[in-house]
Parts: C-alpha cells; structure tokens; sequence
C-alpha cells in the first residue's frame, strides 16, 4: 500500500485478472482503513448508462466515503466515455473512482484521461515470459513472509506452470508447510508431476458430484506426486467457496467480487458449481472436509483412501436436502 489516504481515481490496467484483483481489493482497504463504513459500488461499461454516474460519483450529502469500481472500461462508449472524463476533471473528494481497463478495446482515450489526471495507475499486463513468472515466485513468497532458494523458484515454476492463481496458491502453501524456508527439496515434495495434474483438478468434479471423473483425476495426481494436502486443501477451498457464494444469493460476479472477497472468476465457477446444493448438503461437507484435513495430516491411517472417502462423501452430501 503507498498510503494510508485514499486518492480518488485509480487505474487498474491490463489484463492479468489475479493482479486486478488485488489491485482493486487494496484500494477498497485503502478506502476502508480510513472509514470503515464505506459504500462500495461496482457496475460494469456493459450494464451503465451516462445517467447512472451522476448518482455513484456525486459527494454524499453527510460526507461519507464511496468506492466505485467500473470494470470492463475498455468497453464503454462514446457518451459514457465522455461523462468520465468530464468527471476526472473535478473528481469528488469523498468518492474513489477505480476503473479497470484491458488496455485495448475502443475506449483507449479513457486511459489516457486517468493518466493525465495523475491518477495512481496500477500495471497489470498479463505475464508471458518466464522471467516475470519467475519475479512473481519470489514477491509471492516474500508477500507471505517467506524465502526461496533460486533453483525452488525454477523447479516450482517447472511444477505448477504457468498459471498465476495456482503459482499463489502454490507459494502460499509451501510458506506455511515449511516454516518460510523454501528449497528445491521443499517444492519437490509438494509439486512432484505435471503441472496440469492438481488438486484443483479432483476438487472440481468433487463438488459436481462427479465421482468417477474425481477418482480417475486423484488416482493420477497422487501417482505424479501430488501431496495428499494439497488435494485436501483444493477440495476443502471448493466447498468453501461454494458455501460462501450461495449464501450471497444471486448476483453479477463482479459485484459480488468486493463483498465476498474473492475474484470475479472465481464466484463465477462457484456460481455453476453450486447449482445442485441446498443447505444441509453444504453443511454437511464443510464438517467432511474439515475430517478430512486432519486425516490427511497424520489422523487417517490411509491417506489415499481418506480422500476416496471424502469424494465419495461429497457427492452423497449434494444430495442431501
């Protein structure tokens, strides 16, 4: 964070969607540290009329902080362009404008309008070489407050591959299950196989009630190397996830991204995952997995079969109403 102070204009640019997430999410704490019951607003150029920003973007009559964050900027257009750039002129003091934009599209003008201003700009760009991925390794594991050897930050990359949210997760998992020192030996552990073979990828026909597809996807992730936790973790964050979006009813992702706390995308997954569940069912899954992560940490004899057994359960819990 680069001040404790809220500015009132922020650009997220690019279109790499864990770092605009985050980016967004550190303005709203930014907003929030400062009063805590600040209104947060987030529509998208698809679904907002000219008309709509007067009410977003005027001051509150009593002073009270607002964040408003326009996503998909880069499809808005002509007129809606041009009511916020008339706004950047004389930005409102209590309301924090955030507008996240690709960086292409037809309302590149828009950027250019939040960089004259001297608006913050927050560089998102999709990472496409592997010295980048390589560099995010490093500030993942140092966000979670560990070290990392340079060949662990090689095999780790050669392990997951590519894919920014499952690299997070990955130097989030690793700091905690190693006390925050990392080495090649440390990720061997942990990511020994194909990138592609995960526990994200068991967990997600898990929570479909998918029950060959998810034993097929474990028996071969656990035959590549993959740690009996990291499943357990995969499916434990599914039904989490799942819980958390259903008991927010209905909505657009991208507003219910600031809410819950989670990625657009995310909620999104959760949102078809979800069709199928009711209440008890998900009850009696959160109790499952909570089982079954200490099972997996040295209560279950038989690791393998725990989380057998816990596909099996998930699937009978979908069915519960």
């Amino acid at each position: 964070m680069t001040s404790l102070v809220p500015t009132p204009l922020r650009l997220v640019l690019g279109d790499e969607e864990l770092l605009c997430s985050r980016a967004v999410a550190e303005v709203v704490a930014r907003v929030r540290s400062v009063d805590p019951e600040c209104d947060v607003r987030e529509l998208s150029a698809a679904d907002t009329q000219p008309g709509d920003l007067f009410d977003l973007l005027s001051p509150s009559l009593f002073g009270e902080r607002r964040v408003v964050v326009f996503r998909a900027a880069q499809d808005a257009g002509k007129e809606l362009v041009a009511a916020l750039v008339r706004y950047l002129a004389d930005p409102a003091p209590e309301v924090t404008l955030v507008a996240v934009h690709s960086g292409g599209g037809r309302a590149k003008a828009l950027v250019e309008a939040f960089r004259a201003t001297g608006a913050e700009v927050a560089e998102c760009v999709r990472l496409t070489r592997a010295e980048e991925r390589l560099d995010f390794i490093r500030r993942e594991v140092a966000r979670a407050g560990g070290a990392i050897t340079a060949d662990a930050v090689a095999a780790l990359l050669d392990a997951v591959g590519s894919d920014l949210r499952e690299l997070a997760t990955g130097c989030a998992q690793l700091v905690a299950d190693t006390g925050g020192r990392i080495d090649a030996a440390a990720v061997a552990r942990y990511h020994r196989g194909r990138a592609e073979v995960t526990g994200f990828a068991v967990a997600d026909r898990a929570v479909v009630g998918d029950v060959p597809g998810a034993l097929e996807a474990l028996r071969w992730a656990l035959a590549v190397g993959v740690a009996h936790v990291l499943v357990a973790d995969a499916m434990a964050d599914g039904v989490r996830t799942i819980a958390r979006v259903t008991g927010a009813g209905r909505g657009n992702p991208n507003q219910l991204a600031s809410s819950l706390g989670l990625p657009p995308w995310k909620i999104r997954r959760a949102q078809g995952q979800a069709r199928g569940w009711a209440e008890p069912g998900l009850r009696a899954a959160l109790r499952l997995v909570a089982d079954l992560n200490a099972e997996v940490k040295g209560v279950a004899a038989d690791p393998s079969y725990a989380l057998e057994h816990a596909i099996i359960g998930l699937a009978r819990a979908r069915r519960l109403r």
